[in-house]
């Protein structure tokens, strides 16, 4: 079993992470309590979740991380969406973030799905589960 640095949602996850600190930067120092570090602590959430769960002793509690994860992914969506509305962020930066939120969310969706199956077949299986 690899480290949770090989998972390249994890990857994404540090990707979008950074992209998110960079893009924050210029958000109004009233927002530094407000929306600057709501939206900084769910991207965290991010690759935290998918190497907390990476973790874990279950496919099943892995699982639930990757839910997590998305479930942050989606609220630094949301908060993308709320700092263009209130021009925090000018569009060519909203675009790129969103886009690599997007392929963040792409790459995630697909290792729930797999680790989904993972589960699914080792419950299909008689033999003892591996190790």
């Amino acid at each position: 079993m690899g480290s949770f640095r090989d998972v390249v949602a994890w990857q994404k996850g540090m990707e979008l992470l950074t992209k998110i600190y960079l893009v924050t930067e210029s958000f109004p120092k009233r927002e530094m309590y407000g929306l600057t570090q709501q939206i900084r602590r769910a991207a965290l959430s991010v690759p935290s979740n998918i190497a907390e769960g990476k973790g874990r002793q279950t496919k099943k509690d892995y699982l639930q991380f990757l839910y997590r994860a998305r479930g942050s992914l989606y609220e630094v969506v949301t908060q993308l969406d709320a700092s263009k509305n209130l021009k925090f962020i000018d569009d060519a930066a909203y675009t790129e973030t969103c886009e690599v939120a997007a392929e963040a969310g792409k790459v995630l969706n697909g290792l729930i799905s797999n680790v989904k199956k993972q589960i699914e077949d080792e419950q299909d299986d008689p033999r003892p589960p591996k190790s």
